[in-house]
């Protein structure tokens, strides 16, 4: 089914800049869509866009990846093994306040007369800047002037330059402040539910019915002041600090406060005309599962002290330095209408600022951008994300599924609890217990394992990095094909093995018989664990000794998981020429989309989950992802009528489903179609397209842009870790060009309409396939073919 149209704001509001995200003037409107279009993060620390005066806001949030409280889940009806301590990312102490006031009236947006306006960030900068004249009710202009960023060179640092200049002489206060916004939050400033309200919409975080942070340590000195607090429930632990540098001729002084839970510094200032008053604010945070509150204190301050030494100058020279650097392994290029290439950027500068420093957690699906989904982990990451960090920064890649291993024994006692051998990852948590309340999309989404062992596979077969299998990727493998084993069966009559009882990508369809993107996706871990166990045990002896030591391998179990993969039933209909997603599936009802009113969509808020569940309709695509991963085992004839089919039945109620839709248009000829599809991925934030990007930035979409640059309109392909092309450039794009990290050659691919370019900017020569045919990449040098040619170059 095509998208909804999707458009972006006015030009006036959101002008085209292919480097830019500019608003042009204070619209109340749109100001929680902007928070989290204008939120600053570097994967440990992020903050909303809001103002810096503190208010208005429509969702103030600061967040620190995996710092979360726990709670009970309450089900209403009990059972064995169901989920039950739910966790929730914690919204810390809000560092980013400075209320300013001149002839003691307050600088309030809504209300204040605005004669000049400017917000933006640079994607090349990542630094959000804002210029604005306040004409105050009694008739003075002040000109403020802001910067604020997040440190991806300091992964526990940020700040702000805070300028002000009147125009005549007058008083003018300061107050920064640091709030607890969590368990203090303001009258009025009420959370703001959204449509239909907190409780309707499940992807929402859960609101604490209890104190969160309870203070536990605090430290004042001069110019700053940190708190320690620990949580309630996970009993974590949490350093805020804040200091100061103030820059002005004019006379002034400062008093200090301090609560439980807020932290103000006041600047009083005798202001003269036409000399500026520059306040520059670090904000520092430490979290830890176990360290107390007085050491991170410490730990804050050493922060604190490195950034007063270094000055804020050095922090925005190492945030261009970081995003240079980037740009150059990660930049997209489209020549074409200026917004689209404005969108990619920003699509690509979401990633960055969700991964860059997540270096002990995962990546939450929101990022640090909001608390729906309360900071969970999903399968986004390993299927989305993670294709991006693989092709421009392993590394974090790298420290992704090493994260991922760290679950590994929450992973076997749980799948204990359910009865199974091996491991079975959560399918949403933060750490490491599974944290779904609703076990029929939630566990039994058991191609989580599958996932993740899919990630490992792609990860080494374009690092080249073996090193990461012999350290945790083989015991993964082993645990994972383990569950798969124990889960399935040999069937009676024909032998073939089927996995029951089970739910795909595709959250309309749960609990079914032999999904075929399960069974195709399990198939390929065992296929993985087989050929990898029998590798190691050839290679390196010592490490699979280890091995088997640590997971008790059985070498009759590697034989059983060859023959689990080789009888795997894949659901197909001869009649119909298709794969169905589950043994069942096509019995059901289809869903009746011309009745349905465009309102009650997405279903899941509109529908009770047995009318959904009953009737052929999708959330996501599910058999269309498998074609997309799995590429290799599908013809382009069955790809084509497998696309057809449920193409129409796909409701795009899931921002995860857009992006994949847009890979097989391209790849089966459908251009128009994966243009429209593109649009809908490329848009999804920007264009507030699912209508709630109040909530946070999609991550897993902006991670989906980039595949369907690259896997789509780019057709890269890298099945069994063999590098092709056979790219599909739309007709209205004059070029795309994009960067590849591929086994230690940094790789620049370049296409028109007429030429296929190619050239190994760094490292040793390659060779790669253009539609089918090898072509050698000498170093250095680039290649190019008529992009009507069959790729017989070398």
């Amino acid at each position: 089914m095509l998208p909804r149209d999707v458009r972006l704001p006015p030009e006036h509001l959101f002008p085209a800049d292919e480097w830019r995200i500019t608003e042009q003037r204070f619209a109340s409107n749109w100001m929680g869509n902007a928070e989290t279009i204008f939120a600053l993060s570097n994967g440990y620390l992020g903050i909303r866009g809001t103002f810096e005066e503190g208010r208005p806001s429509i969702e103030a949030g600061t967040f620190v990846n995996g710092f979360h409280e726990t709670w009970p889940i309450v089900h209403a009806e009990e059972a064995y093994g169901f989920a039950r301590t739910g966790q929730t990312i914690v919204n810390v102490p809000d560092a980013t306040i400075m209320k300013l006031y001149v002839d003691d009236e307050p600088l309030f947006l809504p209300t204040a007369r605005i004669t000049e306006y400017e917000r933006s960030v640079d994607l090349r900068e990542g630094v959000l800047t804002r210029d604005m004249n306040w004409s105050t009710p009694g008739g003075k202009q002040v000109q403020i002037n802001s910067r604020r960023l997040i440190s991806f060179a300091h992964r526990h640092l940020g700040a702000i330059s805070y300028e002000v200049t009147v125009d005549h002489d007058a008083p003018v206060v300061i107050s920064s402040q640091c709030l607890n916004r969590q368990d203090a939050r303001a009258e009025d400033e009420p959370r703001n539910n959204g449509a239909g309200g907190l409780d309707s919409d499940p992807r929402r975080a859960k609101a604490f019915g209890h104190r969160v942070l309870n203070l536990r340590a605090q430290h004042e000195d001069a110019h700053r002041i940190i708190s320690g607090y620990r949580t309630t429930n996970s009993r974590m632990t949490l350093a805020v600090g804040i200091d100061h540098v103030v820059e002005t001729d004019n006379p002034w002084h400062m008093t200090r406060s301090t609560s439980e839970d807020l932290g103000k510094i006041v600047f009083t200032v005798d202001a003269k005309a036409g000399v500026p008053i520059r306040i520059t604010k670090f904000f520092s945070y430490h979290t830890s599962r176990s360290v107390p509150p007085p050491e991170l204190i410490d730990r804050c301050s050493r922060t604190l002290d490195r950034a007063l030494a270094d000055g804020y100058g050095a922090l925005e020279s190492s945030q261009r330095e970081y995003l240079t650097d980037f740009w150059a392994r990660a930049d997209v290029q489209v020549d074409g209408p200026r917004r689209v290439q404005q969108a990619i950027r920003w699509n690509l500068f979401q990633l960055t600022q969700a991964a860059a420093r997540a270096e002990t957690t995962g990546i939450p699906a929101k990022g640090l951008t909001g608390q729906a989904y309360e900071g969970h982990y999903f399968w986004d990451t390993e299927v989305y994300v993670l294709p991006f960090l693989t092709y421009t920064e392993p590394r974090v890649t790298r420290n992704l599924l090493r994260f991922r291993h760290s679950m590994l024994d929450d992973s076997r006692a749980r799948a204990q609890e359910l009865s199974h051998r091996g491991a079975l990852f959560p399918w949403r948590t933060i750490n490491g217990e599974e944290a779904s309340s609703y076990y029929a999309a939630g566990t039994a989404q058991y191609h989580i394992d599958a996932d993740v062992a899919y990630a490992l596979k792609r990860y080494v077969d374009v690092r080249g990095d073996t090193d990461l299998l012999k350290e945790v990727g083989a015991e993964m493998l082993v645990e994972t094909a383990r569950l798969w084993a124990d889960l399935g069966f040999f069937g009676p009559d024909s032998g073939a093995f089927h996995i029951h009882a089970v739910t795909g990508p595709d959250e309309y369809t749960t609990v079914v018989n032999d999904n075929a993107f399960t069974n195709l996706m399990a198939r390929a871990n065992l296929r993985n664990a087989v050929e990898v166990v029998l590798w190691l045990r050839e290679d390196d002896p010592s490490v699979y000794a280890r091995l088997v030591h640590d997971t008790g391998l059985d070498e009759d179990e590697i034989l059983t998981w060859q023959r689990a993969a080789d009888a795997m039933f894949i659901p197909y209909d001869a009649e119909r020429g298709i794969h169905p997603q589950d043994a069942n599936f096509l019995e059901k009802e289809r869903w009746d989309f011309e009745g349905t009113p465009s309102e009650n969509y997405p279903l899941l808020l509109h529908y009770h989950p047995l009318v959904i569940y009953r009737h052929q309709v999708l959330k996501q695509a599910d058999v269309v992802l498998a074609m997309v991963l799995l590429g290799d085992e599908f013809s382009v004839e069955q790809k084509q009528r497998n696309f057809d089919y449920y193409d129409p039945l796909t409701t795009g109620d899931s921002s995860l489903s857009a992006c994949v839709q847009s890979i097989l248009a391209a790849e089966i000829g459908y251009e128009e179609k994966a243009l429209e599809y593109f649009q809908y991925a490329l848009l999804m934030d920007l264009a507030d397209v699912a209508g709630n990007v109040v909530d946070g930035v999609h991550i897993a979409s902006t991670g989906g842009v980039w595949m369907a640059l690259t896997y789509g309109f780019g057709g890269l392909r890298d099945h069994q870790g063999e590098l092709s092309f056979d790219p599909r450039l739309p007709g209205p794009w004059d070029r795309l060009a994009f960067p590849l990290r591929f086994h230690d050659r940094q790789l620049h691919v370049e296409f028109t309409h007429d030429t296929l370019a190619f050239e190994v900017a760094e490292g040793e020569e390659l060779t790669i396939r253009v539609r089918g045919r090898e072509v050698h990449l000498p170093a250095g040098e680039r290649v190019e073919i008529p992009a009507d040619a069959d790729g017989d170059a070398s």
